[in-house]
C-alpha cells in the first residue's frame, strides 16, 4: 500500500530555524496549513511545536486545528464564500478580505454570534489575483471601518502565486505607505502588515522588507526548507521532510514497445517509439498508484536509475532496465516531492499518512 511520511525531528528543525530568525527580525509569522489538507494527526504533530497562529483557505481544515486547540488563533486566507460566512466567523479568528459585501455578511454574522470579527484588507499589487485595486483602497476602508462588530487588524498583499510577480522592494513600501495613509486618515493604529510569504525570505535576509512589513504567512519553506525566490533550497533547512512509498505490485521482464495498433490512451496522449527499442526488453514494474493520487511530473524517485513509463487512474509503470537493486513484489520505491506534489498526494483518501 502507498503511503506518505512526515518527519517531525526534520520539521522541528525548520520550524525552529525559521521561529528563531523572525524573533531576531521583531515579525510576526503564520503557519500555512494547507498542505497538510487538514490530516489531524499531520496537525497535531505540528501544534506541538508551539506555533501561535495558523492560516489556510479551507475552513475543514481550521476546523480540525480548532478541534485539536481551541485556543490556537486562526486565520482564513481567501475572500469568504457566501456559504461559508457562518463557519468562517466560528472557526477563523481573522479573515482576509476583498469584497465590501462579503465583510458585511461577515459583520452581520459576528453580531448574530456575539463576537468582533477581525480582518485584514487585501490589496491588488500587481498580481491580479484577489485584492481591492489601489486606487479604490482608501474609499473601501472608510465604508468597512464604520461596520458594527467587525474590526481592521491589517493590511495585505498577495504576490507570486499567480503570475509570479515578485514581492520587491518597491511593492512591499507601497503597502507599507497605504499603512500610513490610513493611520494619518483615520486616526487609527493598524497592527499587522501581511507582506511577507516564503517567497519574502530571501528578500529580509538581505535587508530589503521595509521596517512596516510585519507579518509573514509562510508554508513552503517550513515544510520543504525551499528558497521559493531564487528557486533552491535553503542550506540551513531540510527539504525532505515528506517522502513518497509506493509498493511494487507486478515486476515482470517484457518489450519496450507494445504490439498492436497505436492511439490515444486514457490521458489523451499518443506514443512514439525509438527505432532501436524494438525487440528488446526491460524489466517493467508496477506500482500501487496512479493519476488519481499524482502528476508525476511533480515526483522524483530517489534511485535515479529508475525510469518513468506512464501512467492510468491507479497504476504507474517503471522501467527498472536491468533491476541491478534487485527489486521484487513488495518492494518499496521512494520519491520526493515538489510542492503540487506534497499537496496532490496529501488530498488523496487512498494515501495512507504516516509520521516519522
Amino acid at each position: 500500500m502507498a503511503f506518505i511520511t512526515l518527519d517531525t525531528t526534520k520539521l522541528r528543525k525548520n520550524f525552529d530555524y525559521l521561529n528563531n530568525f523572525f524573533t531576531e527580525e521583531d515579525t510576526d509569522w503564520s503557519v500555512v496549513t494547507k498542505m497538510l489538507c487538514g490530516d489531524e494527526a499531520y496537525l497535531e504533530a505540528l501544534l506541538k511545536m508551539g506555533i501561535s497562529q495558523y492560516s489556510d483557505s479551507r475552513i475543514t481544515n481550521l476546523k480540525v486545528i480548532k478541534n485539536i486547540d481551541k485556543n490556537a488563533q486562526t486565520i482564513y486566507i481567501k475572500p469568504p464564500a457566501k456559504g461559508v460566512i457562518e463557519e468562517v466567523i466560528e472557526y477563523a479568528d481573522i479573515s482576509m478580505n476583498t469584497d465590501f459585501r462579503t465583510i458585511e455578511m461577515l459583520s452581520k454574522e459576528a453580531h448574530r454570534q456575539g463576537v468582533t470579527h477581525k480582518i485584514i484588507i487585501m490589496i491588488d499589487l500587481g498580481e491580479l489575483r484577489e485584492g481591492v485595486m489601489r486606487e479604490d483602497f482608501v474609499d473601501f476602508y472608510s465604508r468597512v471601518f464604520e461596520m458594527k462588530n467587525i474590526e481592521i487588524i491589517g493590511l495585505g498583499t498577495n504576490l507570486s502565486c499567480l503570475y509570479g510577480i515578485l514581492p520587491n522592494n518597491d511593492k512591499l513600501i507601497q503597502l507599507s505607505l497605504y499603512k500610513q495613509l490610513i493611520e494619518a486618515k483615520f486616526n487609527v493604529k493598524i497592527p499587522f502588515i501581511s507582506g511577507g510569504s516564503s517567497v519574502t525570505i530571501p528578500l529580509m535576509k538581505q535587508g530589503l522588507i521595509p521596517k512596516g512589513i510585519n507579518h509573514f504567512r509562510v508554508g513552503e519553506t517550513l515544510f520543504m526548507g525551499t528558497d521559493v525566490y531564487n528557486n533552491e533550497r535553503f542550506e540551513e533547512m531540510e527539504n525532505d521532510i515528506f517522502k513518497l512509498y509506493a509498493e511494487i505490485i507486478e515486476l515482470y521482464e517484457k518489450p519496450i514497445v507494445p504490439t498492436g495498433e497505436v492511439g490515444k490512451n486514457m490521458d489523451g496522449e499518443t506514443y512514439t517509439f525509438e527505432e532501436e527499442d524494438y525487440g528488446k526488453t526491460t524489466m517493467r514494474a508496477i506500482i500501487d498508484i496512479g493519476l488519481l493520487d499524482i502528476d508525476m511530473k511533480h515526483l522524483d524517485t530517489k534511485d535515479t536509475s529508475i525510469k518513468y513509463v506512464g501512467a492510468t487512474s491507479d497504476m504507474v509503470v517503471l522501467d527498472l532496465g536491468e533491476n541491478s537493486k534487485k527489486y521484487k513484489v513488495g518492494s518499496l520505491i521512494e520519491f520526493t516531492m515538489d510542492y503540487m506534489g506534497i499537496v496532490r498526494i496529501m488530498n488523496s483518501k487512498y494515501i495512507e499518512k504516516r509520521i516519522v
